[in-house]
């Protein structure tokens, strides 16, 4: 008996006393989608078979016998129109059977589209030594073809082009360059698409490893509370270790949300420091605050480099506020400095508003401020509970 191997791939063994004695032609075509297919079956005298006994499958379905047309004794042909989009990459299976079933010869189908131009292009270095680059697919990235995605480089005035070989990052459309990357001067970097129907060729990307530098985020980043502040809170963290060896000024962000809210807010200004005061929070509040690293000036670059990712949420509350509730009146001692207290909210209130985010000069006499109101606040509760008592 005659075997045979048929699967969800385009792959068809056929008994080898059989191969040479019948054949598809055309073999293993590669059409645009809409496109009409006559294929023709013949077969060898030597089997005994006439071709109006014959009959086409395509992926494992007959095919009507009205497709058919018997060309002479030995050949059958079938016409297939308006082709759709190939059910699988690897290619749609057209059989030509004996009339037992046993197959005679198979041929498979590409029908699909020629890629589009790949899009989004962008690469970036952790260690000026390395290129990682990724891609999408132009279009909405779906041709029914086995593509090929090739990434090329070189260096723009000179040099010969090279292609990329690691793509193996556990992601589609990237591709690694472990090495052999110069520095101080620019790289054009490509990516093109092929498949049986054609080629293109993505916007030619210029850059210099130096401008494209990236790091893991901040490390050991730590959050906590100033003395009693009830609306301040302290970040501080480490610089990425692997640009500790590296001339660069680093600019970092901060962002941070209620525990109970999906909004962040972003903190710019923070600088090449490694520590950032957060003022203007409310008192008795989570807080889930987040650091990210860009490299500037790396071997002095002048462009900034690109973001790291955030690091791992680090979470802190402020103290709670032990001012007085609506309601309770202040003792008749304090009423004489109501109108110079009154004054000196005002006044912090703005240094406060300018104060926001990272704190700078007036943080000193902010926090003074702030404790000395506390106390006093505490005073007085104090004082009140003990004349209720």
């Amino acid at each position: 008996m005659i075997t045979f191997l048929f699967l969800g791939l385009c792959v068809l063994k056929v008994a080898s006393s059989l191969t040479q004695f019948a054949a598809i032609y055309p073999l293993d075509p590669a059409l645009p989608i809409g496109a009409s297919l006559t294929a023709t079956c013949t077969v060898s005298s030597e089997l005994g078979l006439e071709a109006r006994t014959l009959y086409w499958t395509l992926n494992s379905k007959r095919l009507p016998s009205e497709n058919y047309t018997v060309l002479n004794r030995t050949a059958l042909t079938v016409s297939l129109q308006r082709l759709n989009g190939s059910r699988q990459q690897s290619g749609d299976n057209l059989v030509c059977h004996s009339a037992d079933g046993h197959i005679l010869a198979g041929s498979c189908i590409y029908v699909g589209m020629p890629p589009e131009k790949p899009v989004n292009l962008s690469c970036w270095s952790r260690n000026t030594k390395d290129l990682t680059c990724r891609w999408m697919p132009g279009g909405n990235g779906e041709s029914f073809l086995r593509t090929k995605y090739t990434l090329k480089y070189k260096l723009r005035w000179y040099g010969h082009e090279k292609e990329c070989e690691d793509y193996n990052l556990g992601e589609p459309y990237s591709c690694y360059i472990p090495r052999d990357l110069a520095l101080f001067t620019p790289y054009e970097i490509w990516v093109e698409a092929s498949n049986q129907l054609g080629a293109a060729g993505s916007d030619v990307t210029i850059l210099d490893v130096l401008d494209v530098v990236t790091t893991d985020p901040p490390s050991d980043v730590q959050v906590s509370r100033v003395g009693e502040l009830e609306d301040q809170l302290s970040v501080r963290w480490s610089t990425p270790p692997a640009l500790k060896d590296f001339l660069f000024q680093a600019k970092y962000q901060i962002r941070y949300r209620v525990e109970d809210s999906s909004e962040w807010k972003v903190v710019d200004d923070v600088g090449n420091q490694t520590s950032c005061r957060l003022a203007g929070l409310k008192s008795g509040t989570v807080y889930f605050v987040q650091v990210r690293c860009n490299p500037v000036g790396i071997y002095g670059s002048k462009k900034a480099g690109i973001w790291s990712d955030w690091s791992n949420p680090t979470a802190a509350s402020t103290p709670r506020s032990d001012r007085l509730g609506a309601g309770v009146c202040d003792p008749k001692a304090g009423e004489q400095n109501s109108t110079l207290r009154r004054e000196l909210k005002q006044f912090f209130g703005w240094v406060r508003k300018h104060a926001y985010g990272c704190t700078g000069l007036s943080i000193k006499l902010y926090d003074q401020w702030r404790v000395w109101l506390q106390k006093s606040h505490k005073t007085r509760n104090q004082i009140l509970q003990g004349d209720k008592s």
